[in-house]
């Protein structure tokens, strides 16, 4: 088996597997789409705005998806000691925050008609836009802190303790009495969504995390890079360094 914990193994693994993710995604955000918004029916009750439904949901799953994946770089770092958890949790945070933005977007619009606001303080919606306040977080404090291994144990425990917010994300529909509706697609009593519309669903949930992973593993490679720069940068400054007063002391002799 290869060991892809190697940087220089991920490197060449990856460089075979994205033209394939790339090639997926875009024949499920194709399919995805045409279901969405042709064959799909309005809903009776919401109208042709039922259909926001279709980028908001698959946005939403991601945006817990991610975070659940960076609390286990964050384990990788603090516990294995795994090469590339940092470059993955480093990766990822932008991300889960792209997708979280448009999740709050996308549920603003569709809660405008539905509602009659842009905006309430409603249990999921507040406990959403923390953990859109977490990725930023997260973003700033690894560009702030100059020392990579620093910065990466202290963005590990940050999402690490970050991470109780995901089941209030989950369950906030069930704890308490909020506007937003229960969970309908993964419940005991099985969805409670027509297929006609749980299909175009799914197959949009599929491209979402298509699209993650791509730009995921491309992100985690441009970082392997940069860091491969930055070393052989830091390599030859300090090369160019010792060669400096040697030089200078030839010059003077």
């Amino acid at each position: 088996m290869p060991n892809f914990a190697n940087p220089t193994t991920f490197l060449t693994w990856t460089s075979r597997l994205l033209p394939w993710l790339i090639a997926l995604t875009s024949v499920l955000f194709g399919l995805g789409l045409y279901l969405s918004w042709f064959i799909a029916p309005p809903d009776y009750q919401q109208g042709e705005t039922v259909r926001i439904m279709y980028l908001h949901v698959p946005a939403a799953w991601l945006s817990m998806f991610i975070y659940f994946t960076m609390a286990s770089a964050a384990l990788g770092t603090l516990v294995w000691r795994h090469p590339l958890a940092d470059a993955a949790q480093k990766a990822a945070a932008p991300l889960g925050a792209g997708f979280t933005f448009l999740c709050l977007v996308t549920g603003s619009l569709w809660g405008k008609p539905m509602w009659g606001t842009w905006w309430v303080w409603d249990a999921r919606l507040t406990s959403v836009l923390v953990l859109f306040l977490i990725y930023l977080g997260l973003v700033a404090l690894w560009q702030t802190i100059e020392d990579s291994g620093k910065a990466a144990r202290a963005a590990a425990i940050l999402t690490l303790v970050g991470a109780v917010n995901i089941p209030i994300i989950k369950f906030s529909v069930d704890w308490w009495n909020t506007l937003h509706q229960p969970a309908s697609v993964f419940r005991l009593g099985g969805p409670a969504i027509a297929s006609s519309m749980l299909w175009p669903l799914i197959i949009m949930a599929l491209a979402f995390t298509s699209l993650f992973m791509t730009l995921h593993l491309g992100a985690i490679r441009n970082e392997i890079l940069r860091r491969r720069l930055h070393r052989l940068a830091m390599l030859a400054a300090s090369g160019a360094a010792a060669t400096y007063p040697a030089a200078k002391a030839e010059a003077v002799s």
